[in-house]
């Protein structure tokens, strides 16, 4: 009999200590989950943290992107306004130089046709002493003849 009751009481305390056994670990299994659960919010409050953080990135990339396209398009359009410009400067020097040739060419045609002009009047006036004096020659020549005569004759 005492080996029943004893058997008993062992098996109540061993039943109580399962249940206690039982109910800790639910205990420790239900804070361990409610930790989990903290855990895995936090976490993904980190995610979203994170994700948020690299969109945010990506959009500055972009804008970066976006930028640096537009300053080596700005770089191209100012070389390309330079050599435009340095065009026009040589063609503007060009345009200069060719004036400038053209009126030295009018002004020495102008100078050719003035020195013509004056060879024509000086040989027009040469062509005109030249008769004076062979008239004059004659007249003299005339007069020496008719002089020589009077001297024979007298």
């Amino acid at each position: 009999m005492g080996n029943g009751v004893c058997s008993r009481r062992q098996r109540r305390i061993f039943q109580c200590l399962l249940l206690l056994t039982v109910v800790c670990g639910m205990l420790y299994g239900g804070m361990i989950s409610y930790e989990m659960h903290k855990q895995l919010k936090r976490t993904e409050a980190m995610a979203l943290k994170y994700q948020q953080h690299q969109e945010s990135l990506s959009a500055q990339l972009q804008v970066y992107e976006h930028r640096s396209r537009l300053e080596k398009s700005l770089q191209k359009e100012r070389l390309e306004h330079k050599k435009a410009k340095e065009y026009l400067v040589y063609k503007l020097e060009a345009q200069q130089s060719l004036n400038k040739e053209k009126n030295q060419h009018d002004d020495l045609k102008k100078q050719y046709y003035d020195l013509q002009e004056q060879h024509q009047v000086q040989g027009e006036d040469h062509g005109r002493l030249l008769d004076e004096h062979r008239e004059r020659y004659e007249k003299l020549q005339q007069a020496k003849d008719v002089e020589v005569t009077q001297l024979k004759g007298a």
